[in-house]
């Protein structure tokens, strides 16, 4: 299909999308990246984030937690750590146990960075579920 790319989302537990994406916006740890047609190869690791997937039929979101992004000439292949289709029915609870544990995080930890990025995990999860 003209103006799109080969686009695989994995993750230990799934295969979550393997199919034609127009634009992938990646939360990548040097920074946000977009990826379309015929992007130059390269390698990011990712930060915790809001996957933006815009595919023919339409748009998806969904949050990663760690793992790698690879771009090449054939498409984009994501596999992500950790996974949460915000698309999906009944994700709030998965969406709630994420906070939990990035709040315990930041009431446990002493090491000032991983203390921000559990707050900036908790700031992300609650602006994705509305709260």
């Amino acid at each position: 299909m003209a103006g799109t790319f080969k686009f695989e989302l994995v993750s230990p537990e799934r295969v979550l999308f393997s199919g034609d994406a127009s634009e992938v916006i990646v939360p990548g740890t040097d920074g946000q990246f977009t990826v379309l047609p015929g992007h130059a190869p390269f390698v990011s690791s990712l930060r915790p984030g809001v996957l933006m997937i815009k595919i023919p039929s339409g748009s998806r979101r969904v949050y990663i937690r760690g793992g790698i992004a690879e771009v090449e000439p054939e498409g984009l292949t994501i596999l992500a750590q950790h996974l949460i289709d915000l698309e999906a029915g009944g994700v709030n609870a998965e969406i709630d146990a994420e906070i939990k544990a990035a709040e315990a995080i930041i009431a446990s930890t002493k090491v000032e960075d991983e203390r921000m990025a559990a707050a900036e995990t908790v700031a992300q999860l609650r602006s994705v579920a509305n709260r």
